[in-house]
């Protein structure tokens, strides 16, 4: 066994409930990586298996858990239990995260601890045994959010109109929509005034953190972000002017041309706008890795 199949150090101790305030204190002690710190962290644990490198991802990661974590406090499960298995899916995160890719690891483990927390949520709660598909997990996942949107949270039955539209917008049948939601309403959400210990002593309430996003998350995310900008433009650089023209009002619009709008404006056939623009993705794929690696090999200035 290589270094880097073995576990990945355990993060700071979770031990329930009532620990919780100091184990959000304690993990932003945690120092936040920038891009370079990140990159070559990740390359000394792909590359050497470097458990002291990966720690270091893992734990200046932690914060992103806790928020994540936080928004599934709904379901009615500890919110230290959706915690630790949200480190978990980071954990898996880190250890599949490639770091050549050009993209940071927040964005890539954000998947990871969601699937992670979900999949904990689903084997928890028994009036969800029967979510088990892609589709019952999508509609168990956005029911409440559906509902409070159409101010019907506390709705038992829903009004034939907003059972048709959150069928229509999740892609499941109304029979669905009407079983899920029952279940739901019959489990109940866990009172934020609930005590969370024998004795009477806390409540739910006292624990919630501030929904704010983090400052140095909101940093982050607008760095990752002029990022990826930074790159595609640099790449589309690549194309010529009509695989550039072509892709952006294919791919990168809000409501895409159709193949037969763009054959008339270029005088070619569906099927030849269609070859160009694969070409072209293809293309902007391979500059965008092709930058992504220069600019990692590149002396820092």
């Amino acid at each position: 066994m290589t270094e880097k199949d073995r576990n990945l150090p355990a993060v700071p101790a979770l031990g329930g409930e009532a620990s919780l305030n100091r184990y959000l204190s304690e993990i932003r002690k945690f120092p936040v990586l920038t891009a370079e710190q990140e990159y070559m962290l990740a390359k000394r644990f792909s590359e050497h298996g470097d458990t002291e490198a990966a720690a270091q991802l893992v734990t200046s990661h932690l914060r992103l858990v806790a928020k994540i974590a936080m928004g599934y406090r709904g379901y009615g499960l500890p919110v230290s239990e959706l915690i630790s298995e949200g480190n978990i899916g980071l954990m898996q995160g880190v250890k599949k995260f490639e770091p050549d890719r050009g993209f940071r690891l927040a964005t890539y483990a954000m998947w990871w601890i969601k699937a992670s927390i979900q999949e904990f949520i689903l084997r928890s709660w028994s009036l969800v045994k029967m979510g088990t598909t892609a589709a019952q997990k999508k509609l168990f996942f956005n029911l409440r959010r559906m509902k409070k949107n159409l101010d019907a949270y506390e709705d038992a039955d829903l009004s034939p109109e907003n059972l048709a539209k959150i069928a229509k917008d999740l892609g499941v049948s109304e029979t669905e929509v009407v079983n899920m939601n029952r279940r739901m309403m019959m489990g109940g959400d866990a009172s934020l005034n609930v005590s969370m210990r024998d004795d009477g002593e806390g409540q739910w309430q006292d624990i919630l953190a501030d929904e704010r996003p983090l400052q140095d998350e909101t940093v982050a995310e607008a760095e990752e972000a002029a990022y990826r900008h930074e790159l595609l433009t640099e790449a589309m650089q690549s194309l010529n002017e009509r695989e550039r023209h072509i892709l952006t009002d294919r791919r990168l619009v809000e409501e895409p041309k159709t193949l037969e709008e763009l054959s008339q404006v270029y005088s070619v056939s569906r099927e030849r706008v269609r070859q160009i623009e694969v070409r072209a993705f293809e293309k902007l794929q391979k500059a965008i890795t092709r930058i992504a690696t220069e600019r990692r090999l590149l002396p820092a200035m």
